[in-house]
């Protein structure tokens, strides 16, 4: 599938949304929300002419906002030459059809706008196939009341990808095609686990750059590494997972990589999509969780990249909070603490800081280690008892199983057939 750049065509919309006590936090809209979702249409090309939010006790269960409020957005639209409406709030299917059939707007949600703007995004293979997955999987079950919507094509925002084919009369093609989908990705996932071996042996530690969409960090990976990522002030300007080399002190290299950005609500099927990208995090010795210190919501932003990590599984790998565009704000309100970094990627501000925290961050790791090793492996017994303390080794029938203390070099070589792990910091 032909994924388009964005067209800076200027498409006028109109932003709504809906406050309920019945939602959860990441369901509900609020005035915040709605900023931020100015900012993803903005990103995507378009521009926002007007912006409704309504408290409701429980969301309409046929066009999810009032009567009367559809009547003032229909009324918005015309005065301000309007031809989209998006929701801050997911739709089903029906709810899509039916505020089409009331203000004659074409309708999305903001994860529709959010894989819109993923797939101009996207360069790499393995990004695009993700994107396309995503989009299909989101696409599938919201054929019946996306009809009008899929039929009009060209340089509108949501028009991007699979809308290109006749997806409401075909739903084996969908099925088919995910399918395929998933394959391929499988397919460069192997691929992914065979590098990810090959830096184990070679024994170099991974840090991986995490954090909120636009928090600076492809600049901060430019200023650690002298690269030259593209970079720009707009939400997820980059996707494709970037790996460099980088020196963190003069005994100790490193291999550094950035994630694409997380964000409020951000649609399940692109975190199920991107988990083969998001599974660099799980083989990494070291995540700095950038944040940008500028955003009035940063607390609130940091919270949404928390709650990914939990998610993610990631919360015992060690975690170093580089709190990023320090030179944007008072130095009275810089926040302190244990790992935590203060500064600047443009200017350069706290980057030596930050070098020296994540050297002593990494070779902090010494772990107590269970491990399950294959008798295919057994010649790592040796390397074991040379570089690390071996506590106990049992012979099974399976495997070779062996409780060892070891620093992080040694953990990377074994990694992939550790067990349990625990810092010895924790232990004590």
């Amino acid at each position: 599938m032909n994924t388009p750049t964005v067209h800076e065509n200027n498409e006028r919309a109109i932003l709504a949304g809906v406050r309920s006590n019945v939602f959860t936090h990441e369901e509900d809209a609020t005035w915040e929300t709605l900023d931020e979702l100015e900012e993803l249409l903005k990103t995507a090309g378009g521009i926002c002419t007007a912006k409704v939010l309504q408290e409701r006790t429980t969301p309409d269960p046929h066009t999810m906002i009032g009567a009367g409020k559809l009547a003032e957005i229909k009324a918005l639209a015309e005065v301000n030459d309007a031809t989209l409406l998006i929701f801050d709030n997911e739709l089903s299917p029906s709810q899509f059809k039916a505020i089409e059939d009331e203000t004659g707007l074409r309708v999305m949600d903001r994860a529709g706008l959010i894989l819109d703007i993923f797939a101009s995004r996207a360069r790499t293979a393995e990004g695009k196939l993700q994107v396309e997955l995503a989009q299909y999987r989101y696409l599938l079950p919201r054929l019946s009341g996306m009809g009008n919507v899929l039929s009009r094509l060209g340089g509108g925002i949501g028009t991007r990808g699979p809308g290109e084919t006749k997806l409401e009369t075909d739903r084996r093609h969908i099925r088919s095609r995910i399918t395929k989908l998933e394959r391929d990705i499988n397919d460069l996932s192997r691929v992914r686990d065979v590098g990810r071996k090959r830096r184990a042996n070679v024994e170099i530690p991974v840090a991986a750059i995490v954090g909120y969409t636009n928090a600076g960090k492809s600049t901060l990976l430019n200023a650690l590494t002298d690269s030259d990522i593209h970079t720009c002030d707009r939400l997820f300007d980059t996707l494709d997972t970037t790996l460099r080399r980088m020196d963190v002190s003069d005994t100790q290299e490193i291999l550094i990589s950035d994630t694409v950005g997380f964000i409020h609500k951000l649609p399940h099927l692109l975190i199920n999509a991107f988990r083969a990208t998001l599974e660099e995090l799980a083989y990494a010795d070291l995540l700095l969780h950038v944040i940008d210190l500028s955003n009035p919501h940063w607390q609130d932003q940091a919270s949404v990249v928390d709650e990914l990590i939990t998610k993610l599984q990631l919360e015992q790998t060690p975690i170093l909070r580089v709190f990023n565009k320090s030179d944007r704000v008072d130095a009275d309100i810089l926040p302190r603490g244990n790992d935590v970094v203060i500064i600047s990627a443009k200017t350069g501000d706290g980057l030596p800081e930050l070098k020296r925290a994540m050297a002593r961050l990494l070779d902090r790791g010494h772990r107590r280690v269970r491990i399950a090793l294959p008798y295919a492996e057994a010649g790592r017994l040796d390397v074991l008892y040379r570089d690390a303390k071996v506590e106990k080794v049992e012979y099974t029938d399976d495997a070779i199983l062996i409780d060892a203390v070891c620093d992080s070099r040694t953990y990377g070589w074994v990694r992939e057939f550790v067990t349990d792990v625990k810092f010895l910091s924790e232990i004590d």
